[in-house]
């Protein structure tokens, strides 16, 4: 949860330039994980392994990442975990330069990434998230759009899905609750279907905790 604490002294311009960061620039944002370390460990409190995911979150398995350029073992288990946590937030947020890529577009980029993640840690994360991570909008093979709501452990390519939009007509259907996984469902995932947020705005009142989405609007 701290580990960009580092960048509440990062310049708020810097983080929310819209355009491309000079050299200069990005080497102002690449302080931020040792400034944190600085922050937390100037409160106390902070255990030894927190103060290694913020300084070691950006580091990279082939030894490309900072602050400090370590490469495989060198990087401790819990900071491998972070960086891919860290990337995960990143990618699949808003940010004043970039839409969000939605949950399934987001693995698939991160998966092509060489020598960024360590291997089997992002293995058992994409297992953990599911192949359609919740909140992916999919096409089915009937033309029904659907979002996904829930995993299914021994299914990870047939999650529980909520319809809502036949592509044929082109307008909203009554929204259903469709485990994929099922023997008697004769519907099944053809692919991803792009720009999720600007077709549909409200697609996350279709997934989320509704409580969550409260406290996310105040």
């Amino acid at each position: 949860m701290v580990h960009d604490v580092g960048k509440a002294v990062i310049p708020p311009a810097l983080l929310n330039k819209p355009g491309r960061l000079t050299e200069a620039e990005f080497d102002i944002i690449r302080s931020h994980p040792e400034k944190g370390r600085v922050l937390l460990t100037e409160g106390r409190g902070a255990t030894p392994q927190m103060l290694d995911v913020v300084l070691h979150h950006h580091e990279k398995m082939d030894g490309s990442g900072y602050p400090e350029k370590l490469s495989g073992e060198a990087i401790s288990l819990i900071a491998r975990m972070g960086a891919i946590c860290d990337v995960y937030d990143a990618v699949t947020s808003n940010r004043p330069y970039k839409h969000g890529w939605d949950p399934a577009e987001s693995i698939a980029r991160m998966a092509s990434w060489k020598g960024h993640f360590d291997t089997a840690l992002f293995g058992a994360f994409v297992k953990g998230l599911g192949i359609y991570p919740t909140g992916s909008l999919l096409r089915l093979e009937s033309g029904r759009l659907a979002v996904v709501v829930e995993q299914n452990a021994s299914a990870l390519v047939s999650p529980i899905v909520k319809v809502f939009f036949s592509t044929r007509s082109n307008m909203p259907i009554p929204v259903q609750l469709l485990d994929l996984s099922r023997p008697d469902c004769h519907d099944r995932i053809v692919g991803r279907e792009p720009d999720p947020e600007m077709r549909f705005p409200h697609l996350n009142e279709l997934w989320a905790d509704p409580a969550a989405l409260r406290k996310a609007r105040r």
